[in-house]
């Protein structure tokens, strides 16, 4: 599996930004596909994650309400809507692909090479 982030940018505090994944080599066995997110000098932490089928998973408390994941099927995409945004969610956010639904990196086998998200105040 091969994942490729794309998106990223520059945008003002409340502004808003929309992330894709492209997903390749895709197998069945990779059901969820998440979003984690590195700011600098802290530790990668978990988004928001959508199983293939569509069903969603918990975002993190830190996004709830102002981002959105999705999926298309049918051209293997995954995509974060971010809305409202703030300078704290400054980072550089990676997709993921893995068996299970998990807020931790753990279990996600596949990761994308990142995309840098800067909002300024």
């Amino acid at each position: 599996v091969q994942l490729q982030a794309s998106g990223g940018g520059s945008v003002q505090a409340g502004g808003s930004l929309r992330l894709s994944c492209a997903a390749s080599g895709r197998t069945f066995s990779n059901n969820v596909m998440g979003w984690f997110r590195q700011a600098p000098g802290l530790e990668r932490e978990f988004v928001a994650a959508i199983r293939w089928s569509g069903s969603t998973t918990p975002y993190a408390d830190s996004v709830k309400g102002r981002f959105t994941i999705t999926t298309d099927n049918a051209k293997n995409m995954v995509y974060l809507q971010m809305d409202s945004l703030k300078p704290e969610d400054t980072a550089v956010y990676y997709c993921a692909a893995g068996r299970f639904f998990a807020t931790t990196m753990g279990p996600y086998s596949y990761w994308g090479q990142g995309t840098q998200v800067t909002v300024s105040s």
